[in-house]
């Protein structure tokens, strides 16, 4: 298939699940504005060996203003904004009634009410384009719960929630909206997490992610970023153009179980 012509904004996208949906779409053919705290010169270098227009901003995804600066700039900078992918988030483990409030706030902000900024300032555009697509990274817990984390497990609940609607109110355009639903990828978020367990087994790092796989994930395997790239290509296409409302579980069995 080919974006050809397409503009893309992937938030949190100069590193890890991000950066490798940003490149997809970039080696489909379109120009991309980056975002994100992770280096994103290496980033631009990257997405700019495919022949693609590539910018950065960086807006604080927990900042309504920063966000409104970022979509004006991706239309300044690129004539439109026709892709939209909400990825940027951030994660906190505690037992609830430990929980910082102001962890949970940030995790709201970043992770949910972002989506909603984006979304709410990118759709005008896609309209008077008559084209467009969102993507929401939620997660399997978008699906369903864990223990010791009540900001991520709700807000990725309200992501696929918010894709729901932002879907049914885009059904009649050629505009789609949904969210993949991944299960453990190897991002710097779940390493803390492989650590944390390693430390409380007293055990190595390769048997620490073995346990966490095995607890939850029946493949026994990590979801690939690329392979989350790939989906996120497929739903962008024409093939998906009546895909809507989907939260699209990637998760090496995790919600079959």
């Amino acid at each position: 298939m080919s974006l050809q012509g397409k503009t893309a904004l992937v938030t949190g996208s100069t590193s890890g699940i991000g950066l490798a949906i940003a490149d997809a779409l970039a080696r489909q053919g379109a120009d991309v504005m980056l975002n994100g705290f992770g280096d994103h010169r290496s980033a631009q270098a990257q997405l700019a060996a495919h022949g693609r227009r590539v910018s950065y901003h960086g807006a604080d995804m927990s900042k309504p203003g920063e966000i409104a600066d970022l979509i004006e700039q991706t239309v300044s900078t690129f004539g439109g904004i026709d892709i939209l992918v909400n990825n940027a988030g951030i994660q906190h483990v505690a037992p609830i009634e430990e929980f910082p409030v102001e962890k949970w706030d940030a995790i709201i902000a970043i992770n949910l009410s972002s989506a909603f900024h984006t979304t709410r300032l990118a759709l005008p555009h896609m309209r008077a384009g008559r084209w467009g697509r969102i993507v929401n990274v939620a997660s399997v817990h978008g699906l369903v719960g864990s223990v010791q984390k009540s900001a991520y497990v709700a807000a990725k609940h309200g992501i696929v929630g918010l894709t729901k609607v932002v879907a049914l109110e885009t059904a009649d355009q050629p505009i789609t909206c949904n969210a993949i639903c991944p299960g453990f990828v190897l991002t710097p978020l779940v390493q803390e997490q492989v650590a944390m367990r390693a430390a409380a087994l007293s055990v190595d790092d390769e048997q620490a992610k073995r346990a966490l796989l095995q607890e939850k994930q029946p493949s026994g395997e990590f979801v690939a970023p690329e392979q989350l790239a790939g989906l996120v290509v497929f739903l962008c296409s024409e093939a998906a153009a009546q895909v809507r409302g989907a939260a699209w579980n990637m998760d090496g069995g995790w919600t079959a179980q």
